[in-house]
C-alpha cells in the first residue's frame, strides 16, 4: 500500500462526525467505505453494533446503552433495569429491559435486550432522560413509574421484585405515597394492589 493511500486516512473528516456515528453518516461526511474500514482496522474507531461506530478516543461509556439510544430513540429503560438504576433492587438483569410504544418496530441490536410494549397513551408518564455521553441520552422511567410498572406486571416479572422495590423506596426521605398513588390512577391494574400494599407497609 502506497504512502499516499495511507496518509489519506489521516485526512478523513472524523471531526465533522458525532462521537458515535452510523455507516451512512460516515459516507455522508465524505468518508469512503475503504477509509472507514481502515480507521477501524487501525483502532481509531471501534464498532458498537452493526453499522455503528465510535471514536476510540471517546470517553468510556456503556456501549450497550449507546447502541440502544441510536437504534431505538423512543426506547425507555424500564422494570428491573430501571429499578436497578434507581437503587431499588439488587437484581442485575441479564438483559436490558427496554419499553417501546405498542406498535413500534423492535430494532435489531447487538446488546442483549428484553423488549416490552407499553400503551402509547401512558408511555410518556414518568419518563425522564438518562445522559449516556455528552451527545447521547436514553429514556428512563423514574422510580415511581418503575414501581408501578413492576406492580402491574408482577405476574410476569415477579411480585417479590415489585414489593421489595416499594419497601426500599418508602424508606427514602423524598418518597411521597400520595404522588405515587396519583400516578397510579393512570394505571388501573396497578392502583388497587398498590393501595393494598401501602396500607400494609405504612
Amino acid at each position: 500500500m502506497g504512502s499516499d493511500e495511507g496518509s489519506e486516512v489521516w485526512r478523513v473528516p472524523l471531526g465533522t462526525l458525532p462521537v458515535t456515528f452510523s455507516y451512512s453518516e460516515a459516507l455522508g461526511a465524505g468518508l469512503s467505505e475503504w477509509q472507514l474500514y481502515r480507521l477501524r482496522d487501525q483502532g481509531l474507531i471501534v464498532s458498537v453494533g452493526r453499522g455503528l461506530y465510535r471514536r476510540h478516543s471517546a470517553a468510556l461509556v456503556d456501549i450497550d446503552l449507546i447502541e440502544l439510544a441510536r437504534r431505538a430513540p423512543s426506547g425507555t429503560l424500564c422494570l428491573t433495569t430501571a429499578l436497578a438504576r434507581h437503587g431499588l433492587t439488587d437484581e442485575i438483569p441479564a438483559r436490558i429491559d427496554v419499553a417501546l410504544p405498542r406498535g413500534r418496530h423492535r430494532p435489531a441490536t447487538t446488546a442483549p435486550v428484553s423488549w416490552h410494549w407499553f400503551d402509547p397513551k401512558t408511555y410518556g408518564i414518568g419518563r425522564t432522560e438518562l445522559p449516556v455521553d455528552p451527545e447521547t441520552s436514553i429514556g428512563l422511567y423514574g422510580p415511581e413509574r418503575s414501581i408501578i410498572d413492576a406492580i402491574r406486571l408482577r405476574h410476569h416479572e415477579g411480585s417479590d421484585l415489585a414489593y421489595a422495590a416499594l419497601r426500599r423506596w418508602l424508606r427514602r426521605p423524598e418518597a411521597s405515597p400520595s404522588k405515587l398513588l396519583m400516578i397510579a390512577r393512570e394505571f388501573p391494574r396497578a392502583e388497587r394492589p398498590l393501595r393494598e400494599a401501602l396500607e400494609i407497609l405504612l
